[in-house]
């Protein structure tokens, strides 16, 4: 989630819809400046007996983010405590429940994006040697409980927290219990960043199966590959889910406003410190007319902050955040980006991909969407076939759109090697989530625990 680190008050204040509607034509950008951001969350535990380590004790959170300093990393404090770190590859902040999160620099190439998640692994592992400590790449932690777990001291966690049971069962289970993998891209226009949408949006239920890494609840098969994919099912309506308004006529910046501005806010920032506004609405902040700021009308931050707070499949703010992937090992957080460059930033790749999906109805787009946390590849398609079968069809054309860009590195290689992992998946049709399965059925003996010779 977000990092905040000051609010200006002599920042202007927001006009008018134009202003509303400037971060996301400031993100358009020619295609030689199209980027690539990769964010990934992992679960850290204390290697003595695997507890989550809380922010303050010795070898905790802090600790961890505070020797990221011998990397050049440097503090992001929030009321005197350190939330995150900013560096040279972006920002290391921490999730509700101390997740570990690496929200990368935008980058030109995959070639830059893997060495950069392999930099970060890197450093912190060699950090958790230090402090007893390991992470482990999962959708969802696979024996805490939401009571066993530390809260970390971010002002917008404690307004979240007190909020989301309002409005949905498992939200604080998102919060506290999941990690994923994230790709953040870039559009040249309007219309370009509609298709590009549109394509992301639909075909997210595929990445969903693909990734799918979070079988396990308190130590038990849960019956879904993607717990952590239900869980947005009910984690809030008025902020999730697969936005059937993205696939009607017209849509474009103005309709995304206006969604935005119908998504109940949950804070505002001010003087270093989050107001809980949980549930208010940022049309009447628009007025002056919000309760817990009588008078004061929004700032650009303010609309930034407020963007960052809806979760649906797809995000737009001045770029598309692709998030349907749980969370998992180094080459599956490689292979994300290289799923979704390969599909949206060629032409040819994106025309291709919005073929196979196209004539889907919404409500076949949203069947796929909830069928596929349950049945990954096995679920069936519309119109006869499997989501393996649309997974063979989408890494080809993922394969020829990495092929396209020519991005080399010093041996000559292009991106397609990213794909690798996908590849076998689907070919095997065996997600990550059911070879944890497999092993708990079979050499674990039934024993969860083994899942930490995974960690990185």
């Amino acid at each position: 989630m977000s990092t905040r680190e000051a609010s200006d008050a002599n920042e202007p204040i927001i006009q008018s819809r134009e202003d509303l509607i400037a971060p996301m034509i400031g993100g358009e950008k020619p295609e030689a400046d199209w980027r690539i951001g990769t964010e990934h969350e992992k679960f850290v535990y204390h290697q003595s007996d695997k507890h989550a380590p809380s922010y303050d004790e010795e070898g905790g959170i802090r600790d961890i983010l505070l020797s990221l300093q011998e990397f050049g990393w440097e503090p992001i404090e929030e009321n005197g405590k350190v939330i995150a770190m900013s560096g040279a590859d972006g920002t290391v902040s921490l999730e509700p429940a101390g997740q570990l999160e690496l929200s990368g620099a935008p980058l030109a190439n995959l070639h830059e994006t893997c060495a950069e998640t392999g930099r970060h692994l890197n450093q912190v592992k060699q950090i958790g040697e230090r402090c007893g400590v390991g992470f482990i790449g999962l959708g969802m932690w696979p024996d805490k409980t939401r009571e066993e777990l530390p809260i970390m001291p971010k002002g917008r966690y404690e307004i979240m927290m007190r909020h989301m049971p309002k409005v949905g069962a498992l939200g604080l289970d998102m919060m506290l219990r999941t990690c994923t993998i994230q790709v953040n891209l870039d559009y040249s226009s309007e219309a370009d960043m509609v298709k590009k949408f549109r394509v992301g949006l639909a075909l997210q239920p595929l990445a969903t199966a693909l990734f799918a890494n979070s079988p396990f609840t308190e130590c038990k098969p849960n019956g879904y590959l993607s717990y952590r994919s239900h869980i947005w099912s009910d984690t809030d309506p008025h902020r999730t889910g697969m936005l059937p308004f993205v696939f009607e006529d017209g849509f474009g910046y103005e309709r995304w406003t206006d969604y935005m501005l119908d998504v109940p806010m949950y804070f505002v920032f001010r003087d270093g410190k989050y107001i809980d506004a949980a549930g208010l609405s940022f049309r009447d902040f628009m007025e002056g007319k919000l309760s817990v700021l009588p008078g004061e009308r929004p700032t650009a931050s303010d609309w930034w902050d407020h963007l960052s707070t809806a979760f649906p499949e797809v995000r737009l703010k001045s770029f598309l955040e692709m998030r349907g992937a749980d969370g998992g090992p180094w080459s599956r957080i490689c292979a994300l980006p290289a799923f979704w460059v390969g599909l949206l930033y060629d032409q040819s790749a994106l025309d291709a991909a919005w073929n196979l999906v196209r004539d889907w109805s919404m409500e076949e787009r949203e069947r796929l969407r909830n069928e596929v946390p349950r049945f990954g590849l096995a679920t069936k398609l519309p119109g006869g076939g499997t989501m393996q079968d649309l997974g063979r069809d989408v890494l080809k054309i993922a394969h020829q759109g990495l092929a396209a860009r020519g991005r080399l590195n010093a041996s000559g290689d292009n991106e397609t090697g990213y794909l690798e992992t996908l590849d076998e998946i689907v070919s095997t049709g065996k997600v990550p989530a059911q070879r944890l399965l497999d092993a708990y059925h079979g050499e674990w003996n039934g024993d969860v625990s083994r899942v930490y010779k995974y960690a990185f």
